[in-house]
């Protein structure tokens, strides 16, 4: 598993704090040469269990081709199960189909676009690039060039998302019918501009009674129009769950390339310092109740859940009972799970069993 992060937008979210910079040709030529230094370099960590490559962001999609066919180009050959870019809509829009088709050539055959909102006022709010006809414009372009298997982010519990609105989205998105959908809860992080906002009392976040309505009608909605709930925030049509982002939930080891990028490999996590000149990089050394609680935790984020050994073994019985008891955890098939319905408070089942 491969993870790339380029780290260029050419605006920033208002709710974003990720590092990011601003694109331009000689900062993503020196990226492009940065990048492949690393490959070179580390290429002993790759390894070829699930062969997947995501290239994440920032912004992947301002990238020109020519760039990301070097960097692709460095990699060692390979078959890639699957091979996701993220996308802004805007940029689909602007460089059209000969882009997307670029894209198909090199190998990418998942497409993850920010949508984020079709209502134009909470996309300018967001400081989105896009507009709502924009969104569904890019999709269709993506379609047109071939794409087969193509996700969608959204974000809910937005203080002034009404519920008609958000009932709005969810119907637009079920209309275009992707393959998958990835919804986010809106979080404030203090290093954003909606972060400052709300320190300065300029935006007050959504209560919690909102959020797990909208919540509860996002699974709804999904479920109806036959999406698979197959982890807290992500929702697939039989068979298109997402394998390289499965397989985090699963511990598999990965190699991130780039600046903040993070690797690991079961026992150890990196992560690349946030800059596009220093190559330097922290490490640390996971400990037995780290990987325990780890294990746990993004376990029992998918519907799959985790085994009934290792909760045995690693959780109090009394604790495991009164879930049980209380419907916040079910067994089956010698697994344990958190059921849909507690998705929404799965932290709070979780701590009690940590």
């Amino acid at each position: 598993m491969i993870y790339i992060h380029v780290p260029f937008c050419r605006s920033f979210c208002t709710y974003c704090d990720f590092y990011s910079e601003i694109a331009s040709e000689e900062r993503t030529g020196r990226y492009a040469d940065a990048i492949c230094r690393e490959i070179a370099e580390r290429s002993g960590e790759i390894t070829d269990d699930i062969p997947t490559l995501y290239i994440g962001g920032g912004t992947p999609s301002v990238l020109p081709l020519s760039v990301l066919e070097r960097i692709v180009g460095a990699l060692p050959p390979t078959e890639w199960t699957e091979f996701t870019l993220e996308a802004n809509p805007e940029d689909l829009c602007e460089k059209g189909l000969p882009y997307l088709e670029g894209l198909r050539r090199l190998g990418v055959d998942r497409l993850s676009m920010g949508v984020q909102s079709f209502d134009d006022g909470m996309l300018r709010w967001m400081n989105r690039r896009h507009n709502g006809e924009r969104a569904v414009r890019a999709f269709r372009l993506a379609r047109e060039a071939g794409f087969r298997n193509i996700s969608i982010d959204l974000i809910f519990g937005i203080s002034h998302l009404t519920d008609g609105l958000w009932e709005e989205t969810l119907a637009k998105a079920v209309s275009l019918a992707p393959e998958h959908i990835s919804c986010y809860q809106l979080s404030v992080e203090g290093e954003s501009a909606l972060g400052r906002m709300t320190a300065e009392g300029r935006y007050r976040e959504a209560d919690e009674e909102q959020c797990r309505r909208q919540y509860d009608r996002l699974c709804r909605v999904l479920s109806d129009a036959g999406y698979v709930h197959y982890e807290i925030s992500n929702f697939a049509l039989p068979g298109r769950e997402a394998i390289h982002n499965s397989a985090y939930w699963r511990r598999v080891p990965y190699v991130g390339f780039g600046p903040g990028a993070h690797s690991f490999d079961g026992f150890r996590r990196r992560w690349n310092n946030s800059s596009l000149t220093d190559r330097s990089f922290t490490e640390e050394v996971l400990t037995p109740e780290d990987m325990r609680v780890e294990t746990l935790m993004l376990a029992l984020r998918t519907a799959r859940g985790i085994e009934s050994s290792f909760l045995h073994e690693n959780c109090r019985p009394d604790v495991i009972d009164s879930l049980l008891d209380e419907g916040a955890l079910a067994e089956e098939d010698g697994r344990f799970r958190i059921p849909e319905s507690r998705f929404f408070v799965s932290d709070e089942i979780i701590r009690e069993l940590i």
